[in-house]
């Protein structure tokens, strides 16, 4: 069944509930539940906390999945069955320009601009679409094996995340799985990787579902290279009616990012600093 957008912080609010409540996963649900590698011992990691520099209107129903800024649009994916979509909207004015909707049974997940493709996976499906930069209309589906969380693209390949801490990386054109690496924290296996951004000198950025913390990842090594601290950015009065800190968005040309959540009503412009 198609449904319209989600209406009313009650209704939102009550659908984060049941989402946390029966799929569990990588779905929603922050119960502030940190991973073991996140202990007192992640002392040889940079500590950086997020500094705010503005904030824009952000669509409160968006379960957001994917977020990524390319040729000044930002482009979001959603997630949850029968409500999953993908937009592209104006980076200055948050004019949305398309909006194309996935099908009922498909579960909208992490996504990514490589060239004139985006690719966005889905969550238990095993699907990735490949669609066209300007319309967002689907050219093609891809299958692949396990669960899909976030991705990301660097120059010659994707990387792609599943709940777990390995990241996949992935061939851009044919979605065929080409590696891997395994994320620690001080040598402890961090998991529950969640939506990715990739940045120009290699990094790659991850939100740690469940929690409001982000980690800068060398996909070389694997290693976590920073720790940071997104807590405290809704007042108490918005938390209410959100749900988890997912989305980063790299703003080209500069030091910052675009962060939001799911339900959020807002999303802020950072700065990552110590």
């Amino acid at each position: 069944m198609t449904h319209s957008p989600l209406v009313g912080g009650a209704t939102r609010t009550a659908t984060a509930l049941l989402v946390a409540v029966v799929l569990g996963g990588c779905a929603a649900g922050s119960t502030d539940v940190e991973p073991t590698a996140f202990g007192s011992s992640t002392t040889s990691v940079e500590r950086l906390h997020v500094e705010v520099q503005g904030t824009r209107p952000h669509d409160p129903s968006a379960f957001t999945q994917g977020f990524e800024i390319s040729d000044g649009e930002l482009v979001e994916g959603t997630g949850l069955a029968g409500w999953s979509y993908i937009s592209a909207r104006n980076l200055d004015t948050g004019a949305e320009r398309v909006r194309v909707p996935l099908p009922d049974d498909m579960f909208g997940e992490g996504l990514t601009v490589s060239g004139d493709t985006v690719w966005q996976l889905t969550w238990k499906e095993g699907v990735a679409f490949a669609r066209d930069r300007t319309t967002l209309a689907e050219r093609s589906r891809v299958t692949y094996d396990g669960e899909g969380w976030g991705l990301c693209a660097q120059p010659d390949r994707l990387v792609m995340s599943n709940g777990s801490d390995t990241l996949t990386f992935r061939d851009p054109v044919t979605f065929d799985e080409v590696g891997s690496v395994r994320v620690t924290l001080d040598g402890r296996a961090l998991d529950q990787l969640n939506e990715l951004e990739c940045t120009d000198d290699g990094s790659v950025y991850a939100n740690v579902w469940q929690t409001s913390k982000i980690v800068r990842i060398d996909p070389t090594t694997g290693k976590v290279t920073a720790l940071i601290d997104a807590s405290g950015l809704l007042t108490p009065e918005q938390t209410a009616n959100a749900d988890v800190l997912n989305g980063i968005a790299a703003i080209p040309g500069t030091d910052r990012f675009l962060i939001t959540g799911k339900f959020y009503p807002l999303t802020f412009d950072v700065r990552f600093v110590p």
